[in-house]
């Protein structure tokens, strides 16, 4: 049995889960969903990874997957509790000093998701559209449900604090594209992952939000994932 730290994006809670979790626990494994402080204007990536570290408590055979901007938390916990695995999810991956406001202009990202929407024949200009950018692969009877719940303020703070490490942490880490992902385009994160984590990126068909869109599929990655290092 594993334990599995599952740890949502910006403007999201535990909720984003509430498929992916059922599945894994029927696995026989053990599943965390901590809500961070997101809508805290006191709290930073500091006080994010706190919250994730008390919900773990003293549990071992960590697995933690992290959700978009969760990839710069999630190094941060590797430093607090042996992490067996970490699995970034259509995520951001910082560099040393880098702040989470910056990453954005850093990796060129607002640019790749213009040049996405021109290609794809979305209006680059229009207004943002929740549903259009996050959710266009959620079957529509979850759409009502999935935005009534589990959307909250983001504050800025964790976006402007350089993310602390000096290094990638010594953890054994995959990464999990989504080829349709309108926010962060497949050839950009491919680059970005190539650039930053030195490893090429595994890839399932899915926008943004896999958990809610795909949420077997996700289980099944993980799983190999698990079963790939023996854990």
């Amino acid at each position: 049995m594993a334990t599995y730290v599952l740890i949502p994006g910006a403007g999201s809670d535990s909720s984003y889960w509430q498929f992916v979790a059922p599945l894994l626990r029927a696995a026989g494994h053990d599943v965390v969903t901590p809500d961070l402080p997101c809508d805290d204007d006191s709290a930073g990536l500091a006080e994010y990874t706190d919250v994730v570290v008390d919900a773990i408590g003293d549990r071992t055979g960590l697995i933690l997957v992290a959700q978009s901007m969760a990839g710069f938390t999630a190094p941060l916990i590797c430093e607090r509790v042996p992490v067996s695995l970490m699995v970034l999810v259509a995520a951001m991956v910082p560099v040393p000093g880098e702040a989470p406001g910056d990453w954005w202009a850093n990796t060129g990202q607002r640019a790749a998701r213009r040049a996405q929407d021109v290609a794809d024949g979305r209006d680059p200009d229009a207004e943002f559209d929740p549903v259009s950018v996050f959710l266009h692969d959620v079957p529509p009877e979850l759409i009502p449900a999935v935005m009534a719940g589990g959307a909250r303020e983001q504050s800025e703070t964790p976006f402007r604090a350089p993310w602390p490490l000096p290094a990638w942490p010594d953890v054994p880490t995959r990464f999990l594209l989504c080829r349709q992902d309108r926010l962060f385009p497949a050839a950009f994160q491919r680059r970005v992952v190539r650039d930053r984590l030195g490893i090429t990126p595994d890839e399932m068909d899915s926008g943004h939000l896999p958990a809610l869109a795909h949420p077997a599929e996700l289980v099944e990655r993980l799983e190999r994932y698990r079963v790939g290092l023996g854990l």
